[in-house]
């Protein structure tokens, strides 16, 4: 794509999402339009949008139902002043969203982003202890790899190194443990390797004494990581932990919630339900900005009494709850339900997991992990000696592109997150250009396909 020089130069007067603007200029992507499956570019090239614009647009660009919700409450109300009161669409969401999570969890307040809904989960945990007489639990654990999101706490919570470094120090009260695939080497099974990464929760709260001890944090799938898949077992064992020492389970489902996992929620996936929920991203479709925090509904009784009590949730956003953005997110979720999407995803989701196994055949792929149609796949230099293999995901990045396909590469392993809406045709068409790209990319590195 060669840019005109209005556009280079506007380009150099924003900032992009964690990369180099100079970098970026080399070989740029400005996009114009988007339907169902596919994005296409300012000049006209169609692109197969095969991680549903980072996750979001779950039942593909340009859901006619969602957009049709948006325009009828445009003719209505756009904005409700949170100060003075709450659009009656608000509620209709919060009944809404609160009737699809896991059971308990229907104490809603919606926000306009992911790390909105992680920044106040923790605020949340925070005073809840404050005002149930242990105000000394403060502390939050998290994992090494995982992303919280972009704001104060939420970066805190992040393991992820360089995207926090510059901004450091970081707020205090924050401890990370490793995810299981750190220690996966070291033990003759996952299972027992993720019994061992689980039990480290426990020594941290434990050291660092339990009545400091707030919440753990946690993606039940880990993005940033490589789509880290834990067992179910492992998620059993951080439940029982909090329980035993009185600490709050925090789930965040901004990318896995809404389908992606074969289940509306992947606490419900792997059978365990936290304290907090939180979610985003595709709980509109990517149609205007929207987000939740959930908590258990018994958790309403400590933010309950009269004004001078001064026990209010002391939290608010300007557009949280934004009436557009609530019609938005009841239209995503009704057709979630009604076209039994979450069903599908499973039973299509076994499909494209079958198609990347296909990949081993390469000699560089160690593992394909992931649930549903959330999937991720781990690159090596070659399956014997298992060391990364940074270049040759850098230059599938590119390779991508050229073919058409906008994959999440990064860059030791790459992720594939197409809409709930695709079917074995599409995941077809998607693979091929996978294949493509990726044989294309370990020629440019060098790299020599061992094609079982």
């Amino acid at each position: 794509m060669k840019l005109d020089s209005r556009r280079e130069r506007l380009l150099k007067h924003t900032f992009l999402d964690f990369r180099q603007t100079a970098e970026f200029l080399e070989h740029p992507l400005i996009l114009n339009r988007a339907e169902g499956l596919y994005c296409w570019d300012i000049d006209g090239r169609r692109y197969f949008d095969a991680i549903s614009g980072i996750f979001v647009a779950t039942l593909g660009h340009g859901n006619l139902r969602v957009l049709d919700a948006m325009r009828r409450q445009m003719e209505r109300m756009t904005f409700a002043p949170p100060l003075h009161g709450v659009s009656d669409v608000t509620l209709d969401y919060v009944e809404k969203l609160g009737s699809v999570t896991p059971a308990g969890l229907n104490y809603v307040k919606p926000f306009s982003g992911g790390s909105e809904a992680t920044e106040a989960a923790m605020k949340f945990a925070r005073q809840y202890f404050k005002q149930t007489g242990q105000p000394g639990k403060y502390k939050f654990i998290s994992r090494y790899q995982g992303y919280h999101g972009s704001t104060g706490a939420a970066m805190s919570a992040s393991g992820t190194g360089p995207r926090k470094t510059k901004f450091e120090p970081q707020m205090p009260g924050f401890l990370k443990v490793f995810p299981p695939t750190h220690y996966r080497s070291q033990f003759s099974s996952w299972e027992e390797c993720n019994r061992f990464a689980a039990r480290a929760f426990e020594d941290v709260i434990i050291g660092e004494d339990p009545a400091t001890v707030a919440g753990i944090i946690v993606e039940p799938i880990g993005n940033t990581g490589g789509i880290i898949t834990p067992t179910a077992e492992y998620f059993q064992i951080i439940r029982e932990i909090c329980d035993r020492h009185n600490v709050l389970l925090i789930f965040d489902e901004v990318i896995t919630g809404f389908g992606k996992t074969g289940r509306m929620f992947a606490a419900q996936t792997f059978g365990v339900t936290p304290d907090i929920l939180c979610c985003g991203k595709g709980i509109s479709n990517g149609a205007v900005p929207l987000a939740a925090m959930v908590a258990r509904e018994d958790f309403a009784d400590a933010f309950w009494g009269r004004a001078e009590d001064d026990v209010q949730f002391m939290h608010g956003n300007t557009f949280a709850g934004n009436p557009l953005a609530c019609a938005a997110g009841i239209a995503v979720i009704d057709e979630i339900v009604e076209r039994k999407l979450v069903e599908h995803a499973l039973e299509i989701g076994e499909y494209l997991a079958g198609r990347l196994e296909s990949l081993k055949r390469y000699g560089v792929v160690r593992e394909v992990r992931g649930r549903g149609i959330l999937r991720g796949v781990e690159l090596v230099r070659n399956t014997n000696t298992l060391q990364p293999f940074p270049e040759l995901g850098i230059a599938l990045k590119q390779t991508a592109l050229e073919n058409g396909l906008i994959l999440r590469v990064d860059p030791t392993w790459f992720a594939v997150s197409p809409a709930l809406i695709a079917q074995q045709a599409d995941i077809d068409e998607m693979f091929e250009l996978i294949e493509r790209s990726l044989v294309q990319a370990l020629d440019r590195v060098g790299g020599v396909p061992a094609i079982a």
